[in-house]
């Protein structure tokens, strides 16, 4: 028997719109022109290729590990002998500038917030944020910075964690840094607004909680009065050292944890993706500032 021709174009209406559905899915997770406000790429110079991995997912928020040797900053996890070429700047700031530069001024097109590139530092905090100044100053026009008493807006937002040099930084009225506090000392260094852009401490220093079940109700009160402290004082909330949990993830975005710490680059972004996607067809939103951006 023949088909009927209307039942026939109804069949083949719905392929074209279910193979349409699959490309528009496809092009979603593997678009990189988009940016993830809560993406945070954790060691992203031990990927594949650093800062361009993170890059092609939409990370707006990346770290590089530094040791000072030989008067050159370098990037490594633990021992830079043999990794005297990856150096800070050709691995993460000059690239970081030609992409603005071919983007019209902006590190992702139409997006005009910055990325936040945080420097762990690895040797003395005073020698070695001496001559990450002097290479700073190269890229000035693209990076955040204070200048007596105002902070001014860049494309890049350096961060230090690690070695601190606390004091330098402190007394400075014209730096390009600024200062990742420890989320257990929120509530005692409060005052140095202009010091401090983010929050962090180890999730096992404040949680115990690994995804399985939910979360004790003690852990996220705990986890909820830290975040509301440091951003009363306009500091973004990162844990590192999370599981790589969805659970655990999804929890920490329900207590407005800014950044989620991830080695899982894709894996976070297609969670982050449909995180969103979930909550645009929820009657319950959170603020517009916690969310991935599109």
């Amino acid at each position: 028997m023949k088909a009927h021709p209307a039942i026939f174009s109804i069949k083949l209406l719905k392929t074209t719109l279910f193979v349409l559905l699959l490309c528009n899915l496809k092009t979603v997770r593997s678009q990189s022109s988009f940016p993830l406000l809560n993406a945070f790429a954790h060691n992203d110079y031990l990927h594949p290729h650093p800062l361009f991995d993170a890059l092609q997912n939409g990370y707006t928020n990346i770290e590089a590990d530094i040791f000072l040797k030989g008067g050159r900053l370098i990037v490594a996890h633990i021992d830079p002998f043999f990794k005297k070429e990856r150096t800070l700047e050709t691995l993460y700031l000059k690239p970081l500038a030609e992409r603005i530069a071919a983007n019209n001024g902006q590190v992702y097109k139409g997006y005009s917030g910055p990325m936040i590139l945080m420097i762990d530092v690895k040797t003395d905090a005073d020698n070695t944020y001496g001559v990450l100044k002097k290479l700073l100053e190269r890229y000035r026009p693209i990076l955040s910075g204070y200048s007596h008493g105002h902070v001014f807006g860049g494309k890049i937002t350096v961060v230090l964690s690690g070695h601190k040099p606390y004091k330098m930084i402190k007394s400075e009225d014209n730096r390009l840094v600024f200062i990742d506090e420890d989320l257990k000392q929120t509530f005692e260094d409060t005052t140095a607004a202009d010091v401090y852009k983010m929050a962090s401490c180890k999730y096992s220093k404040l949680l115990k909680w690994r995804g399985e079940g939910a979360i004790p109700d003690s852990e996220e009160s705990t986890l909820r009065k830290y975040v509301l402290m440091a951003h009363k004082f306009g500091k973004r909330v990162r844990l590192w050292a999370s599981p790589e949990s969805e659970a655990v993830w999804q929890e920490l975005l329900k207590c407005d944890v800014d950044l989620i710490n991830t080695d899982k680059l894709a894996d976070l972004k297609n969670f982050l993706i449909s995180y969103k996607s979930g909550l645009a067809n929820s009657t319950t939103m959170l603020p517009a500032n916690k969310l991935v951006s599109n």
